[in-house]
């Protein structure tokens, strides 16, 4: 009997060992099928074709939050769509040169903007392409103002005989929560250095103040105009027809009986009008028919990247390395789309480390957010400089406050005419909620072994020492910028006080008053770095980045099938959805609030917010 039991136990052995070995060919079979399915395949593009140029959502410097989780906010419709601008450049200047290519159609129907300076980026990348020699067309069914300054780079604009082009002008409009904080009796305690130091206002009042109205109508003006100074150039149209149009939009729409197509086509905004079959049908005649969708034969922006990259090998050599640091700055290891004082150190470290890294350009779009985070990184520029590698910040649409701050220690400051920069004044919050736990009859009351001792409890007053405390601390955050500002631009402390206060500047403005070095785009910022390096013209540029995980290459080659199972495995009702779109302004604001994070909770941070 034991021997029998023996030999069955062998048996069992080897049968189950059998099983796990076809298990493991079953896995392996399906694990390399899922990969073939899911790696991107590489487009054909036809020998005569248009790119169709298709921004989605806004242009950004960095996309936010890793491929998963867009994936996932993507299937629930929660997802703020948005097109990095160095794709669509890099696209456009490609195609530039590439014979298979012979016009473009830019499509900004499904644009909502990103900053007049990030328009200026790729609304130059545009204009190298028409010099090229080929022709640009752009079609909508009706513009708005941001997808028109993009529209306006075109040789041709068509509009639907139905549409309008809506240019309104720029505004500068916040939320303001004294209302509410006054119904809850939340004590909302304050503390800036700064007159124009506008962020707190909105727990203290409840509209704009005076001082906020005088700096925001300057840079208002300063961006209007830069607006105003990209269309007009780029359709030919006199200096003040833009304004003209904007100011008298009601007497117009009256002239021409609510045909607001026909209005756009007489002030010369537009150069025809047309339906999109129309309009298709005469790209078709140039560059032939898809028989496939009877359209005529396109690539769009993101299949034409997927081929381009497809044929680029890795970098070698030495290059420039650019660090993007977009969104707000916060404490510790943070996703993309926002600043860490962890994750973005480490970038600029291992540039500091590589060998081939010659030079570094630190691409900025971002309104500030914590003291503490903002020093770490400077720190980190200031390293590299010390080990003799050039640093240039190259500021994109926004570069204030904290943004400012990481910028002020490189060799050069790079800013668009349109970057909103500046803003160097400091503030902190701290609520407490001692009265509003009264009305539902809850008390606090103890003792200390200090007039200090709970002094900042959520749920007691701030007493005066307290506050006092606070306030100097914050003073003190203040000079150390300032200073920090005036060592680094080699100023004295009273010139760049004077200019400081937390007051933000336009770009045009900003260098000026000595606060950017050079007014040109990322482009410029890129060539100087080179040069500082000995690199030449011919120089090559690698982005330095977080390395990807199994999960993100997973996602990125898997986005709308991870979207849709996770829809099916966790279904959200429409009417929560539709609450959320609703209420996006007041969660973004409340979202932004539940951020901050630093641990003295004192902020280098700009409301500020390019249009």
């Amino acid at each position: 009997m034991k021997a029998i039991a023996s030999i069955l136990g062998y048996i069992w052995r080897g049968l189950d060992g059998l099983r796990k070995v076809l298990h493991l060919i079953v896995l392996l079979v399906l694990f390399l099928s899922i990969g073939a399915a899911l790696s991107p395949s590489i487009p054909i593009i036809p020998h005569k074709a248009a790119l169709v140029v298709a921004p989605q959502g806004a242009l950004v410097e960095q996309l936010a939050g890793d491929p998963f989780e867009r994936a996932v906010a993507e299937a629930y419709g929660q997802s703020r769509p948005e097109t990095l601008l160095r794709d669509l450049v890099d696209v456009i200047d490609t195609a530039s040169k590439d014979k298979r290519i012979e016009l473009m159609v830019l499509d900004v129907s499904s644009m909502n903007g990103g900053g007049i300076a990030k328009m200026q980026e790729l609304a130059a990348a545009i204009q190298r392409f028409r010099a090229a020699g080929k022709k640009v067309y752009a079609y909508g069914e009706g513009f708005d103002q941001a997808q028109y300054y993009l529209a306006a780079q075109a040789d041709e604009i068509y509009l639907d005989p139905h549409g309008l082009v809506l240019i309104e002008g720029f505004g500068y409009y916040r939320t303001f929560l004294k209302g509410v904080i006054d119904k809850l009796q939340v004590d909302v305690n304050v503390f800036k250095a700064g007159k124009f130091k506008s962020f707190t206002d909105q727990f203290s009042r409840a509209d704009m103040s005076e001082q906020e109205e005088q700096e925001s109508m300057a840079w208002l003006n300063a961006l209007w105009a830069q607006y105003q100074e990209g269309v007009t150039k780029a359709r030919g149209l006199d200096p003040g027809a833009i304004a003209a149009y904007a100011n008298e939009y009601a007497e117009i729409a009256k002239a021409h009986r609510g045909d607001l197509a026909t209005a756009a086509l007489e002030k010369n905004l537009v150069t025809e009008l047309k339906s999109r079959r129309e309009f298709e049908d005469q790209i078709k005649a140039l560059v032939g028919e898809d028989k496939d969708d009877h359209s005529f034969n396109g690539v769009m922006n993101w299949d034409y990247l997927t081929a381009a990259r497809s044929s680029e090998s890795l970098i070698e050599g030495d290059h420039i390395g650019v660090v993007v640091a977009s969104g707000e700055i916060l404490d510790g290891a943070q996703p993309p789309g926002t600043i860490g004082s962890d994750s973005t150190s480490r970038l600029l470290r291992d540039a500091l480390y590589d060998d081939k890294v010659k030079a570094v350009v630190l691409r900025i779009d971002s309104p500030g957010g914590s003291m503490l985070a903002s020093e770490v990184i400077r720190r980190e520029i200031d390293a590299l400089r010390q080990a003799g590698k050039p640093v240039i910040a190259s500021m994109s649409s926004t570069a204030a406050s904290g943004g400012y701050y990481i910028a002020m220690d490189a060799d050069e400051i790079w800013a668009s005419p349109a970057t909103l920069t500046g803003s160097i004044g400091v503030f902190a919050v701290f609520p407490t909620i001692e009265r509003t736990l009264e009305k539902f009859g809850v008390t606090i009351d103890g003792v200390g072994t200090t007039p200090y001792a709970g002094s900042l409890r959520l749920d007691r007053t701030l007493n005066d020492g307290a506050k006092e405390i606070l306030q100097n601390s914050i003073d003190h955050a203040y000079s150390v910028f300032v200073n920090n500002v005036a060592t680094a631009r080699e100023k004295s402390f009273e010139d760049i006080d004077e200019v400081a206060q937390g007051r933000v500047w336009a770009g045009v403005d900003a260098a000026q008053h000595g606060l950017v070095d050079k007014l040109g785009s990322y482009k410029d910022a890129l060539d100087s770095a080179a040069e500082r390096a000995g690199l030449g013209k011919d120089y090559k540029v690698h982005y330095i980045e977080p390395p990807m995980g199994w999960r993100q290459a997973l996602a990125m080659r898997s986005q709308g099938l991870a979207a849709r199972i996770t829809k099916a495995l966790v279904p959200e009702h429409d009417l929560f959805a539709s609450a959320r779109r609703v209420l996006a302004p007041l969660e973004a604001e409340l979202t932004r609030l539940a951020r901050f994070n630093d641990p003295q909770n004192v902020y280098y941070y700009c409301p500020c917010s390019a249009p």
